[in-house]
């Protein structure tokens, strides 16, 4: 059985996520929750990755608590988006 995935163009959360990551910037797992406002950001970067979105991810420990956090950096956006 195959995962289906939401369209971009006809997923507001998507577009969010997808405008949130658009600065090629690092961001945390709770800095995309927040700022694209969704819940479990990692599956709609898994859906962008599925349209064509390269999403770089790496893990990093957090100071002065030293807990994993995952950073996420998109290098190229869905082909064809609307930048």
């Amino acid at each position: 059985m195959s995962m289906h995935f939401a369209r971009l163009a006809s997923s507001p959360r998507l577009q969010r996520v997808h405008a949130f990551l658009e600065d090629r910037l690092e961001h945390s797992t709770l800095e995309v929750a927040l700022g694209a406002q969704v819940v479990n950001p990692g599956t709609y970067i898994s859906e962008l990755r599925a349209q064509g979105a390269v999403i770089e991810c790496r893990q990093t420990t957090s100071q002065p608590r030293g807990e994993r956090v995952w950073l996420y950096r998109m290098t190229t956006p869905v082909p064809g988006a609307a930048a």
